[in-house]
């Protein structure tokens, strides 16, 4: 009975985690979606950089949340078939979490030198 009731319960919580991912990539494409069409409208080619980065954040933050799913989905009495599954999502997840954080970081750096450049650049 009790092991019922913590199962629908984790049931449940994974649901909620699963939206909340599903919710912060959705918010996160739209956001990027506008301000992408922002840049076009101004013709400011740096706005793709701040767009793509914007983008990558909430993909990795959902990301996040779609592992803890995972993770809680495998909380109660799991089987070596599911610890598998968890494994292999977990691995895929966190090389796509990996490779977005390191994009990330490469897109804010080539930012901050465009930002130095015009900064020392002399007035017109």
């Amino acid at each position: 009975m009790s092991e019922e009731l913590l199962r629908q319960g984790v049931d449940w919580l994974v649901r909620l985690v699963e939206a909340a991912g599903a919710v912060v990539i959705g918010i996160g494409a739209m956001t990027a979606f506008v301000l992408f069409l922002v840049a076009i409208v101004r013709r400011d080619t740096s706005g793709f950089v701040r767009v793509r980065l914007l983008l990558g954040r909430f993909l990795a933050l959902g990301l996040e949340f779609q592992l803890a799913s995972d993770v809680l989905t495998t909380a109660v009495a799991p089987t070596f078939q599911e610890i598998g599954k968890l494994a292999a999502i977990a691995a895929i997840r966190t090389a796509l979490n990996y490779f977005l954080a390191r994009e990330i970081k490469e897109e804010r750096e080539e930012l901050e030198r465009a930002g130095t450049r015009t900064e020392h650049r002399p007035p017109p």
